[in-house]
């Protein structure tokens, strides 16, 4: 009479080591390419000029789009990894200093990145920094280039009031704003995608439909994702790419964690170094 030997027959299928099942949604290849391709073309950045005031800043043609945040939210470190230059934008130990609009041109003057003021956070007199945000405000009302916003929060602290007061203000002006949420390698993977999932709730409730993700300069996350963001809206095609290689692409550095308001007194033009905004 045969004896069961008391084990399943699928008892070698339960045994058998059992492989990683994997949930991330497939690239469309085509969205890959535009990325990396616009990735290498804003890693043609250059610094084009500096002006402490609107009626002094590069004439008012083309395209650009404008990083704007608190003065600690990591601002130049994201330029600067977004463009694989580590002093393209300027970080200074002391937070605040800087009262300039910074251009920098991709290729030709009518494709630009603009590095605004930082806001909310800023070691100098209360009359100093009323100067200052009324320049910003200058400039955001009447700049007819500006495509849209790029919003820094540090993930650790979202939302605060003038990121409040900005993305309103925008929404009011039908303004495209991408927020990002930087310094997420601050946070483990969990955490840091509950509060991306919390801001994006508080966006729904304050009836804003911006788009916003995780970014981090220091393991450069989110670096295509932003990359392709931007390319669409400064009216990048293809065309202005010539290679498309993967492994081309260089590896983007990260300036020192100091991240605090930029500084780009050492490029500013002769006729603006002495000058102080009105």
């Amino acid at each position: 009479m045969h004896r069961s030997s008391g084990k399943s027959k699928n008892s070698k299928t339960a045994q058998a080591p059992r492989q990683k099942i994997s949930y991330e949604k497939a690239l469309d290849p085509a969205i890959t390419e535009y990325s990396v391709r616009a990735l290498n073309w804003l890693r043609k950045a250059e610094f084009l000029m500096s002006a402490p005031k609107l009626s002094l800043c590069v004439e008012d043609t083309g395209y650009e789009i404008a990083f704007a945040g608190r003065s600690n939210a990591g601002k130049s470190s994201a330029i600067n990894a977004l463009t694989n230059q580590k002093q393209l934008a300027r970080a200074s130990k002391k937070p605040g200093r800087t009262q300039m609009i910074n251009f920098f041109s991709l290729g030709n003057p009518d494709q630009r990145l603009v590095d605004l003021p930082g806001y909310g956070y800023a070691a100098v007199p209360e009359t100093m920094k009323i100067v200052w945000q009324k320049e910003l405000e200058n400039y955001l009302i009447h700049r007819e280039s500006l495509q849209g916003l790029v919003l820094l929060m540090d993930i650790r602290h979202p939302l605060q009031h003038f990121d409040t007061m900005m993305l309103e203000w925008a929404h009011s002006r039908k303004l495209f704003v991408h927020i990002l949420l930087t310094k997420a390698d601050k946070l483990n993977r969990g955490p840091a995608n509950k509060t991306l999932l919390e801001v994006k709730q508080e966006l729904k409730k304050m009836k804003l439909n911006f788009s916003i993700q995780l970014f981090s300069s220091l393991n450069k996350q989110g670096l295509e994702e932003l990359a392709s963001v931007m390319a669409g809206r400064l009216n990048f095609t293809l065309e202005q790419s010539t290679q498309f290689d993967l492994d081309s692409i260089p590896e983007a550095v990260e300036e020192d964690e100091a991240d605090t308001v930029e500084e780009l007194e050492d490029f500013l033009p002769e006729q603006h170094a002495e000058q102080k905004p009105e």
